[in-house]
């Protein structure tokens, strides 16, 4: 759409609907443009806007080729918006100008909500994650993409993921210097988000690739600022998230260069997006930093997942507990077959956390192309199996509960509790005593069974219908759940995170291993966790093992989990050696109770 206003253009910009991009356009003439021969570098142009409510923000103009500029803002509230402009062009500087927003119904933007869940912005409604990822979408072919999206969109996917700058060589036509954007890629990738949001589908992007692509492509602090400065002008008025780059720990001193880019979004970003990195492993050690408001992670490892779902009061998304082996390719041991990716799902679900699918076929990687005939793929149909099984529950206030045995669960507590069996067996379950309904999910096939008795007890014990495969129960209040969607709060009870326990005394177990007092990054080493005494809470322990050089700042990095084993401290943990390096336990008993113990060693290379 266009704005204009008399001083500058063609034709009024008809009412916009709330939450649809709405574009004000400049364009500079000869003479204006003579002195600038790089206009993204030097040509400076802000709007002040001003909604209805009388809040204001400062928008930034981005450069889209020629002598063309553009103002983007997404109206959130209907009536009339103001803006005046700031300019180092004398002719626009002072200028004002208004348009007008209509109702368009939408729920908005989305955000953290209720400590590890999602809703939108506009109306308390809660938002199930549910991604996919392809990397290249913003490069493959336009015929292709147009098929994934709508692939996805009818799969119930709501997020896709993927590089804004394409594969490491495109990003070098994206980019061809650090202070000179490719409109047209930009101009594509404009189209591509929008027809994205168009099918309900939320644009997760990646703002550069592994291996320190950021801090190559754009060597100085200036050099970034002005491309995430362009970044947000381009797309925070569209619905997107911030995943600042791909695997951040392979970045050289990624924390701080991560902060500063993160400080930018979240200073310049009006609509708030929100704002993570991608990592080989967790992304939480960049959460003390301020600007990240939800962690992903590239892990497996239920050990992780569990323990950190309990120590960090965001939401969480697994961008890659597996990718399902579609036959277009096995790069990585994380490409698994469609039963091992079901089951990851389900465990990584237990775990708290949002899933992000990944297929061989169509994920983009280095040296597989992307190829539409894997869409309609075993996985992505245990992924729509999986939306619609949440999509009954009160999933946005669901937690990891510990008082079963039998199997994983999630739980708000004397409503309803969803337990995933992996090895069907005898199950055991402390409920509170109410009348539940009883039912049984099949994740395999996607059939939903209901006991014809319900229950009412306060332990549940049964079985799976049958010992084939994996198992979901679920006991719902389902009455109960239809009255609280007429009139209670979007939170129906507090969710509180608990205190971890670091008090010597008081922590069940001690570390063994490593003994010596100097260790050597790179280098196998030892690990072993011993219980001081077994209660029935220690009878079942979770281990999570990090290490950090406090001196250099970097954050933690994830070494193993377990009770033993061996892991290879990374060299990239420090910067100076020798370093002082923090080794820490933290655990997870049965009952769900968090310890911390730590170590202090000298590290080597």
């Amino acid at each position: 759409m266009l704005v204009a206003f008399a001083a500058f253009a063609q034709e009024p910009c008809p009412p916009t609907p709330t939450y649809s991009p709405c574009n004000i356009t400049f364009e500079l003439t000869p003479e204006e443009a003579a002195p600038h021969a790089n206009p993204y570098l030097s040509v400076e142009l802000y709007a002040e806007i001003r909604s209805p409510r009388h809040k204001t923000f400062l928008m930034p103009a981005f450069w889209d080729g020629g002598r063309g500029f553009v103002i983007r803002v997404t109206p959130t509230d209907p009536g009339a918006w103001d803006y005046r402009l700031t300019s180092n062009i004398a002719r626009f500087s002072g200028k004002a100008g208004q348009f007008t927003a209509t109702d368009s119904g939408s729920p908005g933007f989305i955000r953290p909500a209720n400590v590890h869940h999602w809703s939108y912005t506009e109306v308390l409604k809660p938002h199930l994650w549910m991604g996919d990822t392809c990397y290249l979408f913003a490069t493959i072919d336009r015929a292709v993409f147009d098929q994934i999206v709508g692939a996805r969109a009818g799969q119930k996917f709501n997020h896709i993921r993927g590089l804004v700058l394409g594969s490491h060589d495109e990003a070098r036509r994206a980019f061809p210097s650090p202070d000179q954007p490719n409109p047209d890629h930009f101009r594509e990738l404009d189209e591509r988000v929008l027809a994205m949001n168009r099918k309900g589908i939320i644009a997760d992007l990646i703002l550069a690739g592994d291996r320190n692509q950021m801090a190559e492509l754009f060597p100085t602090w200036q050099h970034r600022e002005r491309y995430l400065r362009y970044l947000v002008a381009r797309y925070s008025a569209m619905n997107i998230t911030w995943q600042l780059v791909q695997e951040f720990e392979e970045y050289r001193n990624p924390r701080a260069l991560l902060k500063e880019a993160g400080d930018v979004l979240k200073k310049m970003d009006p609509y708030q997006h929100p704002r993570t990195a991608h990592t080989v492993a967790t992304s939480a050690p960049l959460l003390g930093d301020g600007w990240m408001d939800h962690i992903l992670f590239q892990s497996s490892d239920d050990q992780l997942g569990a323990i950190e779902s309990q120590l960090y009061a965001v939401p969480r998304i697994n961008s890659e507990f597996a990718y399902e082996d579609s036959g277009g390719g096995r790069t990585h041991p994380h490409h698994v077959d469609a039963d091992t990716f079901r089951k990851r799902l389900w465990n990584a679900a237990m775990n708290g956390q949002y899933p992000t699918f990944g297929n061989t076929g169509v994920y983009g990687g280095r040296t597989t192309p992307v190829d539409p005939k894997f869409l309609e793929s075993p996985g992505a149909r245990l992924m729509t199996q999986w939306f619609d099984f949440f999509s009954r529950t009160r999933y946005w206030e669901l937690e990891p509960f510990f008082e079963v045995d039998g199997g994983r669960a999630l739980a708000l507590t004397g409503l309803e509790y969803i337990v995933y069996v992996e090895k069907p067996g005898p199950i055991e379950l402390v409920t509170e005593k109410h009348s539940y309904q009883v039912y049984w999910f099949n994740p395999r096939s996607g059939e939903l069974q209901k006991q014809k008795n319900d229950y009412k007890a306060e332990r549940f014990t049964g079985e799976p219908p049958d010992q084939t495969g994996d198992w979901v129960l679920h006991l719902s209040r389902d009455g109960r759940k239809e009255g609280m969607l007429r009139s209670y709060k979007f939170e129906s009870r507090p969710n509180l995170m608990q205190e971890v326990e670091q008090n010597p005394q008081r922590v069940p177990f001690e570390i063994v291993e490593p003994a010596a007092e100097t260790l050597a990054a790179g280098q196998p080493v030892a690990f072993v966790v011993k219980l001081k005494r077994e209660t029935r809470a220690t009878r079942s322990m979770m281990y999570l093992w990090t290490g950090e050089a406090t001196a250099d700042g970097y954050g933690y990095r994830v070494l193993g989990t377990g009770a033993q084993g061996k892991f290879q401290i990374p060299p990239s943990t420090a910067e100076r050696y020798p370093a002082v390096l923090n080794l820490r336990v933290t655990a997870l008993n049965a009952n769900g109770k968090a310890y911390a113990a730590d170590r202090v060693y000298k590290l080597i290379r």
